[in-house]
């Protein structure tokens, strides 16, 4: 599947919007919903972003925003982003990225800002390294407990990263005379959870101790490598 037989279009039926709950629940394996059919119908009738990307008439994705702040400046901030296990890697996150994009610069709104989990690898190399989107803050247990099949009963750590709509801005780099660490993630911490549940919260508590502590000493994650590391300039 290309990029070219993707659709992405915003929703307005609340049709639509269950058929997003129902999709949510698939992609995080959850009993109850991730969000309500109402939610996301007051979102997209207040302004807010709500769209579905279908691959001919079937809901591959969905995406839903609100409006909110980042750097004293309005920022899209993209709350959920899910897409079917089956469709994933074949550029649908990037289309659906891309379409938020498209859809702030229409509004005038200077950043989208989101969060990921900092142990799950993939997120991280696509946030990170295909966005080049900017790692703003550590967030611990920022959801309390969600009990999904992808986060189990880990800690929610999260990431809040910042992606400016000028495709032309760069992401800010090492304060000079910085010190470059790395602090290592694991290899696949959703089978991780799921077998050994006492090794996935110890690399939280790793991950969590090392990266937060480079972020607060005045850190900038310049970069995420292929082996799964955050490259960190922590300042000299």
């Amino acid at each position: 599947m290309g990029d070219s037989e993707i659709e992405i279009r915003l929703l307005e039926s609340a049709d639509e919007m269950s058929a997003v709950g129902t999709m949510f629940q698939q992609v995080w394996g959850s009993v109850t919903p991730l969000v309500e059919t109402e939610l996301l119908c007051a979102i997209a009738h207040s302004g807010g972003y709500v769209i579905g990307a279908y691959d001919a008439a079937n809901l591959i994705g969905a995406s839903f925003g609100f409006l909110g702040r980042y750097d004293g400046q309005e920022a899209l901030h993209s709350h959920v982003t899910g897409i079917l296990p089956g469709v994933q890697h074949t550029g649908v996150g990037r289309a659906i990225k891309e379409h938020q994009r498209a859809w702030a610069v229409e509004r005038g709104i200077p950043w989208i800002t989101w969060t990921f989990d900092p142990l799950v690898r993939r997120n991280a190399w696509f946030n990170i390294e295909v966005l080049q989107a900017t790692v703003a803050e550590y967030l611990e247990n920022f959801y309390g407990r969600m009990g999904d099949a992808i986060n189990g009963d880990d800690d929610s750590d999260r990431l809040l990263v910042a992606w400016p709509t000028n495709a032309s801005a760069t992401r800010p780099t090492a304060p000079a005379g910085a010190t470059v660490v790395e602090v290592e993630t694991p290899d696949d911490i959703v089978r991780l959870r799921r077998t050994d549940i006492t090794a996935a919260q110890a690399w939280r508590v790793r991950v969590r101790n090392e990266l937060r502590d480079a972020l607060d000493a005045g850190g900038v994650v310049t970069g995420f490598t292929r082996d799964g590391s955050y490259q960190v300039a922590v300042p000299g």
